[in-house]
């Protein structure tokens, strides 16, 4: 039997749901191709660089016998690296303290070719902690002013045009270049702070005699960590102030009237109804802010850092004002010195990849923890 051939016109329509292909639609997927395309080139960008400097940077941090991971490289300041050879052809490299004792021990043996490479060994624990102690100054002083600002702003303060404007004065200076931050806090924290001190310097702008022999003059702190990190803090706080207020606004204002209603006060109202279910959004841009300010060159470079010093801040002080008071060195600069201000050679990538390899893990790790603490208040606070 034959399978009948039906020319039924019912059969042969087209199906009226099918989408048509227009000129819009047409639009509407090369539109979505190019974005396609340039979100997957901004992917292969970012993973072509991170993995450039993993694979660079990764052998200065790690070894292939144990411990495994250069230590010296994390309990060291970075010193000047000593290349020489011997009449015997005998080759060396050494970090400049190891050289000074091998030619105290071998007064005898001359050198034919010798070189310097500075920055280009130790390791980078001075940077280390110098970028510490300035991101911890950071924390103490925009967390504090950051979160009070915001919860003024959203919950006390009155709706006009002033309110208005200093919104947008936050969200102008948001948009601030660093190095501008980096000349304020220069001119500001460096030059001009007020201090109490017995014998004002020659910088000072004016003193006010106190009477006992003590003066408030206009003198600055100088650089140091204290001028960086109050810097720092000015730069992120525009970050942090817009960040957490938008945290605020997105909690239901009946969560307010319940709790007025209820006979609670502003502020209990505030602490209990309000902070603990924004908590999660301010701590990320808190968080995410700070990491930002960390990377910072230029501001620190004005009012803290230094591309050398022999000792760590805690040593030789005396007291807690003369350990605020020093210059430190930090990371950013640190591999902005080693990049850019120093002539390069073989001997001076191992530093610069393996500086900016862990600054790099460091970074992301921050930001991991950021996102790690937001998904872990928010599963417990829930609404």
């Amino acid at each position: 039997m034959h399978d009948q051939v039906t020319d039924d016109p019912l059969l042969k329509t087209e199906n009226p749901f099918a989408k048509k292909a227009t000129a819009v639609g047409r639009r509407d997927k090369v539109v979505s191709i190019v974005l396609r395309a340039g979100t997957y080139f901004i992917l292969l960008c970012a993973a072509y660089i991170f993995i450039d400097i993993i694979s660079k940077g990764a052998p200065t941090v790690f070894q292939s016998s144990p411990p495994f991971i250069n230590t010296d490289f994390f309990t060291e300041s970075p010193q000047t690296l000593m290349t020489w050879e011997t009449e015997d052809g005998e080759y060396f490299k050494m970090d400049f303290s190891d050289y000074s004792q091998w030619r105290r021990d071998n007064p005898d043996r001359p050198i034919v070719e010798e070189h310097s490479h500075a920055y280009s060994g130790g390791g980078i624990f001075g940077p280390l902690v110098g970028t510490a102690l300035l991101t911890l100054i950071c924390i103490v002083v925009a967390l504090f002013v950051g979160l009070t600002t915001s919860i003024y702003l959203n919950e006390y303060s009155s709706k006009g045009r002033f309110m208005d404007g200093v919104r947008l004065a936050i969200m102008n200076l948001a948009g601030v270049p660093s190095i501008v931050f980096g000349l304020f806090g220069l001119m500001f924290f460096c030059l001009f702070v007020p201090v109490f001190t017995e014998t004002p310097l020659e910088r000072s702008f004016f003193v006010i005699p106190l009477g006992g022999g003590n003066h408030l003059s206009f003198e600055g702190w100088g650089t140091c960590m204290m001028a960086g990190g109050f810097t720092l803090a000015v730069m992120v706080l525009p970050v942090i102030i817009a960040a957490c207020e938008e945290s605020l606004k997105a909690i239901p204002m009946g969560f307010r009237e319940a709790s007025l209603a209820l006979g609670a006060t502003k502020w209990q109202s505030i602490s209990k109804s309000v902070l603990p279910y924004a908590f999660p959004g301010m701590l990320t841009a808190s968080v995410l802010g700070i990491t930002r300010v960390a990377g910072e060159t230029a501001p620190i470079m004005f009012t803290a850092a230094l591309a050398h010093k022999d000792k760590l801040p805690w040593q030789d002080v005396n007291s807690l004002g003369g350990f605020f008071s020093q210059s430190v060195q930090a990371m950013p600069y640190h591999i902005y010195t080693v990049a850019a201000r120093i002539p390069q050679s073989e001997y001076t990538k191992p530093m610069q990849y393996g500086s900016v390899f862990v600054f790099m893990v460091l970074v992301m790790s921050l930001a991991a923890l950021s996102v790690f603490l937001r998904i872990h208040y928010r599963k417990r606070v829930k609404w």
